[in-house]
């Protein structure tokens, strides 16, 4: 099963949004992430209904953020993508009668809404600027001598 890297790509996209000036074309961020452009004006499309990203048609069009990054979580991302499923690992269902399945179930039903819970809180902890500066600190550190 492929894991749904939709969230993590529009983080790295948005993040570059927010270091350039500039439009980026669907084209060159389609190149950057290696997919097709149609791909990235659909995803982008689900954030620009939320107003984190703009986009201009035209020769001089493109996307640009809608709001700074500071103002943008990683929680809001991943609810403007859609809330695609956090875990791939899913229940089984083919006996629902036999009391080991029930228990087994629960048990994971338990686990996975504690594990999400804790996970969607942290992701609206954190502001795509702190990926930003993240991001800078790291770049620091890689140039020193």
């Amino acid at each position: 099963m492929r894991n749904d890297t939709r969230l993590s790509r529009m983080l790295h996209v948005l993040i570059h949004m927010g270091r350039h000036e500039a439009r980026a074309t669907s084209d060159t961020i389609a190149q950057m992430l290696g997919t097709n452009p149609v791909v990235v004006r659909r995803t982008l499309g689900l954030l620009k209904e939320k107003g984190y990203v703009r986009s201009e048609k035209g020769h001089q069009g493109g996307w640009t953020l809608g709001k700074p990054l500071s103002e943008i979580t990683l929680l809001e991302i991943h609810n403007a993508l859609g809330t695609p499923s956090i875990f791939a690992i899913g229940l089984s269902t083919d006996h629902p009668q036999c009391l080991v399945e029930q228990a087994v179930n629960a048990a994971l039903t338990d686990a996975f809404e504690q594990a999400q819970t804790l996970l969607l809180k942290r992701l609206g902890d954190v502001t795509l600027a702190q990926l930003a500066d993240d991001f800078d600190e790291r770049y620091r550190v890689a140039m020193l001598p």
